[in-house]
């Protein structure tokens, strides 16, 4: 029964993006609006299809249905009710089924928030677009990515269950939904992009229509890539939250240029500039996102997150180039009125310092790509595997990441057109003396090396000048001086800020020592006494765990190992305690043959990593606080249906 509903739920979601889209596209040519009003309706079918293949993957997973094969390779009834239910996202199948619900989910808001202007070609055409992204993902479904296989179980067949590593943390549950939030939220952007380029409404308009669309799915990728980074903190047991893994690289990529995007869209917005960029930015975060999928699905990398070899890499690959044809062959198509009026005047202005900064982000997002595809291209043409590892990665972003906080402290205080060194010298004096303060204090806390005071005074010149336009909005606005998009995205440069800070102190100065102690043996770490207490073997329904006490000064802390009944597998389970200056971590190597026997322990101390943490949450806040207008608008701008008036668009 789950077979055939999940399957049916597929079919219905592929005819209705199929059927969807060509509605649409006659009402576009014969002028229809009925015929595009009811092209729109599909798009709830399409959604309802991926709801009714998801609830069949929930149901067959729920009820251990082992007739289907997914559930068979991936399910087991030893699993705990929460990864249970994750376990849907936890292969292959499963997380292009949730790629198409969430996707489906957008196309379905999409629809009904458009629903009154679905008159307006570039309402159509977005809409025409993105049912054809969920065309495609309908037949990779169909196809190589088929969630509902049947399987034949023998008598009394048990599967083996998720990875062990995607069922002992709870994060499981919410960092892969959340980052696919992000991941997939940025097609309605990129839909309208074309959109913009079929209809040659190249104006401001198109870039109002997404503002909100994507700044919610680069708060959602940003959230993704930090609930990521603390998972893997908790879980892997060697004291380090991003190791430059190729999937790792996969969400950051779209995440740079998505950032870069909403940057350079002010100066569209304020003088019309950057036109090309723009449009190539959100088009190239889209690619980013298949590029992505298809590092992490395709199975030609070897990745803790990654997932088996399957037929989808090739389909990933076409789509990806075909993607990418058109929206060269349409960007040179409207070339002729892409063309911005005027240019920059300065580069000491608010929009030449914006250039700088999509430079930047540019650059970093090209060293990036470049050290995850390179091994694979050096495979393909030479048949010889090489790895690029984090020494490069770090070498090579580093001085980056410093050109981009100096940016983001001087980029506020200049105005548009140009600034006069006077007032730049004025704007800026409040935000060196924060830079010099912050790199007192770390030499006072006793950091030392050139690197990472540099990081640390970059870092308090960024924090001082976006604290300095705070509190000068706030005089002006009162408590609306913390809304809208140019307050809002000062707090996100505070929690980089923060982010920034915890980076570089729990990567500098970070200790580690491996211990072999007997019970109630004590040994020195960092200046603190650390004791073998006890041990303990507590039994769970799919898996073995094995529990030391350890304490630390007045602390106790619990880390342990667990073997999964199912695969044998063993998985550290460390322990941490943190504070606002540092985090002292205790994995557990080799556990206790039985209680009198030695363990082997892992102690790892790194300053300041919680506001890794912290500023990731204010960056989301921040993102959100961006989303709201920082003044009403008594007659917001209503859509243009004249594609002749390039500057009156769409206002989303």
């Amino acid at each position: 029964m789950n077979l055939v509903i999940g399957s049916l739920g597929i079919v219905i979601t592929l005819a209705a993006s199929v059927t969807g889209s060509l509605t649409i596209i006659t009402g576009v040519k014969k002028s229809r609006d009925r015929l595009r009003s009811m092209g729109a309706k599909y798009a709830w079918v399409a959604f309802a299809g991926m709801a009714v293949s998801t609830f069949a993957m929930q149901r067959a997973l729920i009820t251990r249905d082992f007739s289907v094969k997914y559930v068979a390779e991936q399910g087991s009834s030893l699993t705990p009710p929460l990864y249970n239910v994750a376990t849907m996202w936890s292969a292959l199948e499963g997380s292009i089924l949730l790629w198409g619900l969430v996707l489906a989910g957008y196309l379905a808001i999409v629809a009904k928030k458009f629903s009154k202007k679905l008159s307006d070609p570039m309402v159509s055409w977005a809409l025409i677009t993105m049912f054809l992204v969920m065309a495609f993902f309908a037949l990779l479904m169909i196809g190589p990515a088929n969630p509902f296989q049947s399987f034949n179980p023998p008598v009394g067949y048990d599967g083996p269950g998720p990875n062990p590593l995607l069922q002992n943390h709870i994060l499981v549950a919410f960092h892969p939904p959340i980052l696919y939030l992000g991941y997939v939220g940025f097609t309605v952007p990129f839909a309208f992009a074309v959109a913009a380029l079929i209809t040659g409404r190249l104006g401001e308009g198109w870039l109002l229509v997404t503002r909100r669309w994507t700044l919610f799915s680069w708060g959602c990728l940003t959230f993704g890539i930090i609930l990521g980074a603390w998972w893997a903190y908790d879980v892997l047991g060697w004291g380090g939250y991003w190791g430059w893994d190729p999937v790792e690289n996969a969400s950051l990529l779209p995440w740079l240029t998505g950032t870069a995007f909403l940057h350079s869209v002010l100066v569209q917005e304020r003088r019309g500039l950057l036109r090309v960029w723009n449009l190539s930015l959100v088009c190239s975060t889209f690619l980013l996102t298949i590029l992505g999928t298809f590092i992490t699905r395709s199975g030609i990398i070897a990745s803790v997150h990654a997932f088996s070899e399957g037929g989808i890499g090739p389909w990933l690959l076409y789509f990806f180039s075909l993607v990418l044809l058109v929206v060269i062959a349409l960007i040179f198509w409207r070339g002729d009125r892409l063309r911005s009026q005027g240019g920059i005047d300065s580069a000491l202005s608010r929009e030449g310092a914006f250039l700088a900064n999509n430079l930047a982000f540019g650059a970093f997002a090209f060293v990036i790509l470049l050290g995850t595809i390179f091994p694979l291209i050096v495979e393909a043409t030479q048949n010889r595997q090489i790895s690029v590892g984090a020494p490069y990665f770090e070498k090579m972003s580093m001085p980056i990441g410093f050109v981009i906080l100096f940016l983001m402290a001087v980029a506020p205080v200049l105005p548009w057109r140009k600034a006069g060194t006077e007032l730049l010298r004025d704007r800026l004096e409040w935000p060196a003396w924060g830079g010099a303060l912050s790199l007192v204090i770390a030499v006072l806390a006793g950091a030392r090396g050139l690197t990472p005071l540099l990081g640390f005074g970059f870092a308090g010149f960024a924090g001082t000048s976006a604290i300095r336009h705070l509190v000068l909005s706030v005089r002006r606005n009162k408590i609306r001086g913390f809304v809208g998009r140019s307050n809002g995205g000062m707090i996100v440069h505070l929690g980089v800020v923060m982010l920034s800070l915890g980076l570089i102190a729990s990567s500098s100065y970070v200790s580690q020592s491996s211990y072999t102690l007997e019970l109630g043996e004590t040994v020195k770490f960092a200046g603190s006494d650390i004791t073998y207490v006890s041990s303990e073997q507590i039994i769970h329904s799919n898996r073995i765990q094995e529990k030391v006490q350890i304490k630390i000064g007045s602390d106790s802390l619990q880390p342990s190992i667990e073997r999964f009944t199912a695969s044998g597998q063993l998985v550290p389970s460390p322990t941490t305690r943190t504070s606002s200056t540092k985090d002292i971590q205790v994995a557990l190597l080799d556990p206790p043959e039985d209680e009198d026997k030695s363990i082997v322990i892992q102690i790892t101390e790194q300053p300041l990593l919680v506001w890794i943490w912290v500023g990731g949450f204010v960056m989301l806040f921040g993102s959100a606080l961006s989303a709201i207008p920082s003044r009403k608008r008594k007659h917001p701008p209503s859509v243009s249906i004249n594609p002749q008036e390039h500057s009156k668009e769409i206002k989303g």
